[in-house]
């Protein structure tokens, strides 16, 4: 019998875990827009370090937090270029397509001759 449950209860673990992850990445803004997920970036700069040293308080560690890299551009301007890169990629396979298979056909009668 606990056998049977085991890996129902497993289950359930991991997508309450999966559910409650994407709930607090979209009620916290990241999965909007550059601005809104630029505000995010520096509200979590301003609480991380503070909670982590609480928690080192809390647990008797003693260690110092590195600070923070500086971000030398802007997540605003940046935030969708991948998504442009790949736009861009698959808006131009066709065309790339039809361009290296008609090289690939003249090697092919290249060769035969």
């Amino acid at each position: 019998m606990a056998a049977k449950i085991l890996p129902v209860l497993k289950l359930a673990t991991k997508v309450t875990v999966a559910g409650g992850a994407l709930y607090v990445v979209y009620d916290s803004g990241l999965l909007g827009g550059s601005e809104q997920g630029s505000d995010v970036l520096e509200k979590s700069k301003a609480a991380i370090p503070p909670a982590i040293n609480e928690w080192m308080k809390y647990f008797g560690l003693e260690a110092q937090v590195p600070t923070l890299p500086k971000v030398e551009f802007s997540p605003v301007q940046a935030w969708n270029s991948g998504v442009r890169s790949s736009i861009s990629a698959l808006s131009e396979a066709p065309t790339k397509l039809g361009d290296y298979t008609n090289q690939g056909l003249q090697y092919l009668k290249d060769l035969n001759k």
